[in-house]
């Protein structure tokens, strides 16, 4: 049956004539009976992406609170009042918007879900208000819900309790969101040299499951069909998804040239396509599990036939690292090929019948990893630089590699290292260290062994390369908390902050990655002040050719959540900084720029009336404008903390 207009309600569900014809009890009916089939379908979702799995159960379970109260008024004999039905109308155009967001949330893409973090965050917060109207006002009276009903989804405080809500969703997600954001701000970077890119890059892909051949592929599809709503336009925010899903490839094995190539599976595997195929099974060529994996001189494994094919071919580099080959020996990989095979007959699965493996394959001169970590403790020098070397290598791409060489005792042997007088020795071990670290077991091992006062001390007074590498590893061993507060306990911040303000522009950049991160622990922000952060940040600032003006930013807005990080700055210089980056920085700078503001102005008032002075209004009403999601809302948030500054100041001109 077609639906008669509803009287009385504009497109936005607003009351416009109370006086109106009231709804049809068809209509009632109609409405009431959508509102719980969208109940109904948001209830079926089940596990939502781990990003904003929080926010989606907790908004589920608002929308369930409200079925006792429909489930009331469906049985209602008298037609509702026309006010009731106006707010179920409200309700309604919420629950739409909720289902939309929720959907997101479910199968939508997980890095868009991560890199628009804030914007996603809104929309929680949008449905939020949109749901509080609705119930605000509801006639619960006239409809005669029950007191049982009533206490039970607590609409006789429907505001209250929704505003309590999006003040814990806010607090929430204020230090995730922050780290978050330096994570991808690092790897979204035009520098791809970068120490601690492969730990940054493990923990993005740990965090948002995209590890496996099916949750890349089902990411694939996700952001294909994420451009396709937006009409195929490839602006810079889908430009980085598709980059960022292509670092995620490159590190499971997966060559995609232009990162949207399909994520095929090999044909004896289609049968099972929800399988969970463990990364290290698949040839980074062929992405076929492997019958005969070898090793090749970058320390990558591959099926022994496509790498060979690629040998014969003429080329002399890894196919996967790129790096030119030292060698062209193959070695077996016994360990994994007999991982695989159990692996198969445990899930029945049946390989392609390939040539007959030779056991008795010799190593072709390859050292195993038993023997490279009882040769670092060898009396000779020379032997003892070789195992590091070929450790260092061996643990760079391979994360089975880097499970073995702790296996085996590693990380006790090489951590003996750092107190050689050796320079370079200790700079390949510490790197070796670094790359190692990438696995999250093997941080705990390392800061067990008292590696960080070593690391530490090679920070102090290293190599150049060293004391980079150093830094890179503080950053990575620091994205466990508890090293957090250790790094800080055993003076590791001040010699960041050296490197921060001497290093080169590869030093300062690991600097301020670890920096960040440890400025994540409240005592480290304290300590990082007292080391004398400011100056270094605001050369960091100063300096354009540096390209580093959003990482300071980042620094910036940690330390100014603390009185002692907004003393340590000196009002008039640094405001001046920052509107000068509003008006000409990028729009990433722009919406770093305008969040320390937000974050100065809302803890002194002395700030936003420095602001006021340099003329900053009509730019920051830009970026309210034309900004970011994130730099718009912050710029709105500012703007109204501005508009307060500047009340009093009209009264006394009047006054006078």
């Amino acid at each position: 049956m077609e639906k008669t207009p509803v009287a009385g309600v504009d497109q936005g569900g607003r009351v416009l004539d109370e006086e109106a014809a009231g709804p049809r009890e068809d209509d009632v009916d109609d409405l009431i009976l959508e509102l719980l089939e969208t109940i109904h379908s948001v209830s079926s979702f089940g596990d939502y992406r781990r990003m904003h799995r929080k926010e989606c159960f907790s908004l589920v379970r608002w929308m369930k609170l409200v079925v006792p109260m429909l489930e009331e008024i469906k049985e209602l004999q008298d037609p509702i009042p026309d006010a009731a039905y106006h707010r179920l109308c409200c309700l309604h155009k919420a629950f739409t918007a909720a289902r939309k967001l929720l959907r997101c949330c479910h199968d939508g893409s997980k890095i868009y879900l991560a890199l628009e973090s804030e914007a996603v965050m809104g929309r929680f917060h949008m449905v939020y208000e949109k749901i509080k109207e609705s119930l605000d006002g509801m006639p619960y009276e006239q409809l005669g819900i029950t007191d049982e009903v009533k206490e039970q989804v607590g609409f006789a405080r429907p505001v209250e309790l929704l505003s309590l809500q999006l003040k814990r969703a806010k607090r929430r997600t204020d230090t995730q969101d922050m780290e978050l954001a330096m994570d991808l701000m690092v790897l979204l970077s035009q520098n791809q040299d970068r120490n601690a890119d492969g730990a940054i890059l493990e923990r993005l892909a740990k965090n948002l499951e995209l590890q496996t051949l099916p949750d890349l592929r089902a990411e694939t599809m996700a952001i294909k069909k994420l451009i396709k709503e937006r009409g195929g336009q490839s602006g810079e925010s889908a430009r980085q998804i598709v980059d960022m899903l292509g670092k995620f490839k490159q590190i499971a094995g997966i060559e995609d040239s232009n990162g949207l190539d399909d994520v095929a599976l090999p044909k004896y595997l289609e049968k099972c396509p929800s399988l969970m195929i463990p990364n290290d099974f698949l040839c980074p060529v062929t992405l076929e599990i492997m019958v005969d994996p070898v090793i090749v001189a970058s320390g990558q494994t591959y099926e022994r036939r496509s790498i060979q094919k690629w040998l014969d071919a003429g080329h002399r580099t890894c196919p996967k690292s790129r790096q030119i080959l030292a060698h062209l020996s193959l070695a077996p990989n016994y360990a994994l090929r007999n991982v695989i095979h159990n692996w198969c007959e445990k899930n029945k699965i049946e390989l392609l019948k390939r040539e007959q493996i030779e056991d008795s394959d010799s190593l072709d001169g390859k050292e195993d990893i038993p023997t490279l970590v009882e040769q670092l403790s060898s009396i000779h020098l020379d032997v003892q630089r070789k195992a590091v070397k070929k450790i260092r290598s061996l643990s760079r791409e391979n994360p089975e590699n880097r499970v073995a060489i702790a296996k085996h005792d590693g990380i006790p042997a090489l951590v003996s290292l750092l107190n050689y007088p050796d320079s370079k020795l200790k700079e390949h071990t510490v790197t070796a260290l670094l790359n190692l670290s990438i696995d999250e077991l093997n941080k705990r091992l390392i800061a067990k062994e008292d590696a960080i006062p070593l690391i530490i001390e090679i920070l102090k007074n290293g190599t150049v390369g060293g004391k980079e590498n150093s830094a890179a590893t503080l950053f990575s061993l620091s994205m466990l908390d508890e090293n957090k507060e250790l790094i800080g306990s055993t003076n590791g911040i001040p010699p960041l902050v050296d490197l921060l303000q001497n290093g080169t522009i590869r030093g300062k950049k690991d600097a301020a990655t670890a920096l960040f991160n440890l400025l994540l622990n409240s005592k480290n922000k304290v300590r990082a002040i007292n080391a004398g952060i400011v100056k270094p940040l605001h050369t960091l600032l100063d300096d354009r050719n540096l390209g580093m003006e959003d990482e300071a930013l980042s620094i910036f807005l940690l330390l100014a959540s603390r009185p002692e990080g907004r003393g340590a700055i000196e009002k008039h210089s640094f405001i001046e900084k920052l509107v000068r980056l509003i008006k000409e920085g990028t729009s990433k700078t722009k919406e770093c720029a305008v969040a320390v503001l937000l974050e100065l102005g809302s803890h002194d008032a002395s700030f936003t009336s420095t602001l006021m002075q340099f003329g900053a209004f009509e730019h920051i009403c830009e970026i309210e404008r034309s900004g970011t999601n994130r730099a718009q809302r912050k710029a709105k948030t500012l703007l109204q903390l501005m508009r307060q500054c500047q009340l009093p100041r009209s009264l006394a001109r009047l006054k006078s």
